[in-house]
């Protein structure tokens, strides 16, 4: 056997070449060799025998709003990246909002990591933003580490991160495709949102037509056509509209070098159930109806849609009121997105090895972290779930390690129990017991 210090031995091990019996060696944090099951264990080496469970790459959450500093009473880097453990995340990327100051300067950066770096349970990189009077700072901000630049389309809901009306996305996507770095963009046309009926008050098909289709839809056929003009690498954040498929799926014949995400919520639950006065359902671009959720699975499946992220943006529960044009748009989901998404998948006939792909492969390659995370092979970080697929629990919002316990899914029977999760080689969370934080901060590979 390789060198090892450490080898996990499960009967189905998802690697890049499949689901077998292998045995896993680490050393020093990273995974030194898979092996065959009976491989002898070295002299000094610790087994760790998983039975039939079920050993996959630790998750990568590229979308996740931590608020921390200024919004922790939303959230913040101690139990967001708890959450993120206890459901088999091992990497999440900061989103640039929410937080105050945001992630707009190399100096707001630098303050984001001073707050995060005692306290992530996980490893833990940044998106910058890209603003109206920012396209100066995007380079710095590049050179300092962050992942990529993250626009606003339509208002972001909080006054300190404008959106970009289309000029303003002209000129960050040209200074950001100057040195090569990834804008991931908030779809939405505010000029269709704003000619969209805007009733208010409780019930859901309301809110439901105050975000249309076709907003999704115009932003994102202008995203592309700026990509396609300027040669720019752009994401498509939080895709719910079925709509926008065709177009998406056309620019990629076409070259535009264009990836798209969805999210748990559009992939799981649907407009038909949501109850009037539930805003913990409200996100936006919004929860949509039975038939578009379908399309999306198929996108998923054709590889149109790249992969899937849990956009988890929390609030306090006061926020959540029951006028849905008023309360806080945002869905927690980190503690439950693999469960939910499995739930799901397997209903569908999707394997195991697709949810690894949508939710661990293709979000570390989208950040460039593809030679470190996401996937169970030689060089990689052993970063681990472990997983009892078969397992059920139902959703116990006491149960949660987010700050604020307000749940979607509450209630819900899902499939997919996390036994432990490891981060580099050590076991960080295991039946709810977590260790110190272990995580580190991650920077973008040059």
């Amino acid at each position: 056997m390789s060198e090892a210090e450490l080898v996990l031995r499960s009967t189905r091990v998802i690697t890049p070449d499949g689901t077998r019996p292998a045995a896993v060696a680490v050393a020093d944090g990273r995974i030194t060799a898979v092996l065959p099951y009976d491989a002898d264990v070295p002299s000094g080496a610790r087994l760790e025998d998983l039975g039939d469970h079920v050993l996959l790459p630790g998750l990568v959450d590229t979308h996740v709003h931590v608020n921390d500093p200024g919004r922790t009473h939303w959230e913040g880097f101690w139990t967001a990246t708890r959450a993120a453990a206890a459901g088999g995340i091992t990497t999440l990327v900061d989103m640039p909002l929410n937080s105050l100051p945001p992630t707009t300067t190399v100096d707001h950066l630098r303050t984001k990591r001073e707050v995060a770096a005692d306290k992530a349970h996980i490893d833990v990189g940044f998106w910058g933003g890209a603003l109206p009077d920012n396209v100066k700072d995007l380079r710095p901000l590049h050179d300092a580490g962050v992942f990529g630049f993250k626009a606003f389309l339509s208002p972001s809901g909080v006054d300190e991160f404008p959106h970009l009306d289309q000029d303003g996305l002209s000129r960050s996507l040209a200074e950001i495709a100057g040195f090569g770095g990834l804008l991931i963009v908030h779809a939405e046309d505010p000029h269709h949102l704003e000619a969209a009926p805007q009733q208010g008050g409780p019930k859901y098909a309301d809110f439901l037509a105050s975000r249309p289709r076709d907003a999704e839809d115009t932003a994102i056929a202008a995203l592309i056509a700026q990509a396609r003009r300027l040669d720019a690498r752009v994401h498509v954040l939080h895709l719910s509209s079925s709509d926008a498929l065709p177009l998406i799926a056309e620019a990629k014949r076409d070259g535009v070098r264009i990836t798209v995400e969805t999210c748990p919520h559009y992939l799981t639950l649907t407009a038909e159930e949501v109850p009037d006065g539930a805003s913990e359902f409200k996100c936006c671009p919004p929860i949509r109806e039975s038939a578009n959720q379908d399309l999306l699975w198929q996108a998923l499946a054709d590889g149109t849609i790249d992969c899937v992220v849990t956009d988890h943006s929390p609030s306090t529960a006061d926020l959540k009121t029951d006028d849905f044009a008023t309360a806080w748009g945002g869905i927690s989901g980190l503690q439950l997105s693999l469960a939910a998404v499995w739930t799901e998948a397997r209903e569908r006939g999707h394997g195991l090895e697709d949810v690894v792909r949508w939710m661990s492969s293709r979000t570390a390659e989208l950040v460039g972290l593809d030679d470190r995370k996401g996937a169970i092979e030689a060089g990689r970080d052993a970063d681990f779930a472990v997983l009892a697929p078969d397992e059920t629990f139902t959703v116990d919002p006491a149960a949660l390690h987010h700050r604020n316990r307000v749940t979607a899914y509450a209630g819900k029977t899902l499939y997919g129990v996390v036994k432990s999760t490891w981060l580099r080689g050590q076991r960080i969370v295991v039946d709810g017991e977590f260790t110190a934080p272990k995580g580190q901060l991650l920077t973008r590979t040059p």
